[in-house]
């Protein structure tokens, strides 16, 4: 899937609910069992990607480092995300 076709799916997903978004709601998300996978912006914090790593592993969810904080935003019509989560 190329970038542009995966930016307009996730805006699809945020229309349609699916996703939850920012630091706080995508890390509750995951803890609360709810997110199937976690995209983290390339240019989020060493830390951000750290701890969002670490949470995707100890509840066994996928994760994949993608685009950068503005695109990612922009694709769900918010301001710059560092992550995303499927729910």
């Amino acid at each position: 899937m190329d970038n542009k076709k995966l930016m307009q799916f996730l805006g699809l997903c945020q229309r349609a609910g699916k996703l939850a978004s920012g630091e706080t709601g995508a890390a509750n998300a995951v803890k609360n069992g709810e997110a199937e996978l976690v995209i983290v912006a390339e240019n989020a914090s060493d830390n951000t990607k750290k701890k969002f790593n670490d949470s995707a592993a100890y509840y066994n969810k996928k994760i994949i480092v993608f685009g950068d904080k503005y695109e990612l935003g922009r694709a769900i019509g918010k301001d710059e995300r560092a992550s995303v989560k499927f729910l």
